[in-house]
């Protein structure tokens, strides 16, 4: 299980987790937030790499949990 409080998420990073949980694709959310598809990419590889998540399942479980969380402490 991964302690939310303990991984680092960026403006940026909480910003591409909305658009994710929305249901974009790096396309679309590169589009949004005028960079390129290859930096939402990393984004979220560095997101996941920091959560140590390596799984497709969980890293969508962590994107929804991260984003949830953003938006309770906004």
């Amino acid at each position: 299980m991964v302690n939310l409080d303990q991984v680092k998420v960026t403006p940026r990073d909480q910003q591409v987790l909305n658009l994710l949980v929305q249901g974009c694709s790096n396309k679309e959310i590169a589009g949004q937030l005028n960079i390129s598809p290859r930096t939402v990419k990393q984004h979220l590889r560095t997101l996941f790499l920091r959560a140590g998540i390596r799984e497709g399942r969980k890293r969508v479980k962590l994107a929804i949990a991260m984003f949830t969380k953003g938006e309770a402490q906004s």
